[in-house]
């Protein structure tokens, strides 16, 4: 009983402070589930971010759609930060939008309106100059670098069954790249921008119970194994090609004499 009254106390309290900062035009179902919370927003900044915390998938596919409608910079190509490696998406917008004017996303590339909304729904094309991230590029930014952030939307999109057996999902459950990280750098990584995305992203995840995510990742680390074994044992036939070659060379020939399979 006496947390229901705290709550109606505090609730009231937040929908007069919202009565006073709410602008007239306001995306009317973002309000509307924030109004449906068991505690209400008190301000539209904290109801922007409630309702695209909440909803990580949807902030996902806006963040990249929004990518695709900036595009690659000219000249970009994706390059590893020494630190955090393949783990990391690319973000290219990320460096032209910190040393331009604000007002841009650094993530997606576009313009930032009022309150980190993506549309200029008051139509005076005054983009936000201090800001530099939409409020759903933030949340589409935490799914892409900790997916365990949308564990339970995607739990609720697989009908709560693992992708890989089609078991039932555990409490233990665990959020997977379908294709891995290390692959899209090995072997993907001159896509386009915005299709590259898309690894990090809602398309790539998945849900998988915990014994089936070991047997999927021992199995990846067996084929990096048989990877770097031939890539090493390739190396290695090419440095004795070349030491043969090398030889005939110094027994006196003038002109080298390499390997029949090396030519």
């Amino acid at each position: 009983m006496a947390d229901n009254s705290f709550r109606a106390e505090r609730n009231a309290r937040s929908r007069a402070r919202l009565e006073r900062s709410l602008p007239e035009l306001f995306p009317p179902a973002v309000l509307a589930f924030a109004m449906a919370r068991p505690f209400v927003p008190p301000t539209p900044r904290l109801i922007m971010e409630t309702y695209w915390r909440h909803h990580p998938l949807r902030a996902d596919a806006l963040a990249r759609a929004l990518a695709r409608r900036s595009g690659t910079p000219e000249g970009w190509r994706w390059d590893l930060p020494d630190a955090t490696g393949f783990r990391l998406p690319p973000a290219p917008w990320r460096a032209e939008v910190m040393a331009g004017e604000p007002g841009r996303c650094c993530v997606c590339g576009q313009p930032v309106f009022r309150l980190g909304w993506h549309r200029d729904l008051w139509q005076d094309g005054r983009p936000n100059r201090t800001a530099r991230w939409h409020s759903a590029c933030v949340a589409a930014w935490k799914l892409w670098t900790q997916p365990v952030t949308g564990l339970a939307a995607l739990k609720k999109r697989q009908s709560r069954r693992c992708a890989l057996t089609g078991k039932r999902l555990l409490k233990t459950a665990e959020v997977d790249h379908r294709v891995p990280l290390f692959q899209v750098w090995r072997d993907h990584r001159d896509l386009p921008w915005p299709n590259l995305l898309g690894f990090w992203g809602t398309p790539n995840l998945q849900v998988v119970n915990r014994t089936a995510h070991v047997d999927k990742s021992s199995r990846e680390a067996g084929e990096r194994a048989a990877r770097r074994a031939v890539l090493a044992f390739a190396a290695e036939d090419l440095r004795s090609d070349c030491s043969e070659a090398r030889f005939v060379t110094e027994g006196g020939v003038l002109e080298p004499s390499l390997p029949s399979d090396f030519r």
